[in-house]
């Protein structure tokens, strides 16, 4: 592996929703690298146009460049003409925000989301990122993956509902595998619900979910039973158009 740019690629992850900018070196010392290196590296991001720099607090962010990609991949995924129309409907017939979560290695990365008309709803950007451990919409993709994605899993709570026993953990990802979808309140953002379905590739691998979720108290236990069904049914139309479109180099990103 080239370590330069091992290190790069790993700079960039540091470029989180909760950290968006960083000055050099107090990003060297979160790296437990040379500030001169990270200067570098930093430097040269900068140059090509995937970082910028303040003029005024010299930290950096990340750049346009990554819009750009972002844009061609949603293109591929054809997201917005594929499945958005059907997380529009679910949306309206739920009365509650719909969100497609896709897997990046161990963390769910938010792609799509279609908000509630309510005025009281749950937010969440496109691009946010949350660790497959937590919360439903993550949890229903981890449930479906080999067992030894588990190993590397380093568990943290960010409520005091987020599972952060690897036994408990395993036994409430056997119940979703039997279930087939799981629920979750309150275990990555406090009175936050989350039901959430895996969507699956043509080779039968777990790569996404679709949730409905909003504030915990627009869903009553005797709301969960009817609402997933309503999911379900958007789920299935899913599959189906994924399954059609198999074939189609535009969504090969999704089906590979």
């Amino acid at each position: 592996m080239l370590k330069t740019l091992d290190n790069s690629l790993e700079l960039l992850h540091y470029f989180t929703k909760e950290t968006p900018q960083w000055g050099v070196r107090e990003l060297a010392k979160a790296m437990g690298m040379n500030h001169s290196i990270v200067f570098r590296i930093l430097a040269t991001f900068e140059q090509h146009g995937f970082l910028v720099q303040d003029k005024d607090s010299k930290k950096y962010s990340l750049g346009m460049k990554f819009m750009e990609f972002g844009a061609i991949v949603r293109d591929q995924f054809r997201i917005s003409d594929v499945i958005l129309p059907i997380m529009q409907q679910l949306s309206a017939d739920t009365g509650e925000s719909i969100y497609l979560t896709w897997r990046d290695g161990l963390e769910g990365i938010c792609v799509e989301i279609v908000e509630s008309s309510q005025t009281i709803r749950y937010g969440v950007t496109v691009g946010s990122r949350s660790p497959l451990f937590a919360g439903a919409s993550n949890k229903v993709i981890l449930a479906f993956l080999p067992e030894e994605e588990l190993e590397s899993i380093q568990l943290q709570p960010f409520t005091d509902k987020t599972i952060t026993s690897k036994e408990d953990l395993i036994q409430d990802l056997e119940k979703i595998r039997v279930a087939g979808w799981a629920y979750s309140v309150g275990e990555y953002t406090e009175s936050v619900f989350a039901l959430s379905l895996p969507l699956f590739n043509s080779s039968k691998e777990v790569v996404a979910s679709i949730t409905v979720g909003g504030p915990d108290f627009r869903m009553p236990q005797q709301k969960v039973e009817p609402t997933l069904q309503k999911l379900i049914r958007g789920r299935d139309e899913m599959q189906a158009l994924i399954g059609k479109l198999a074939g189609a180099a535009s969504f090969r990103g999704f089906m590979s």
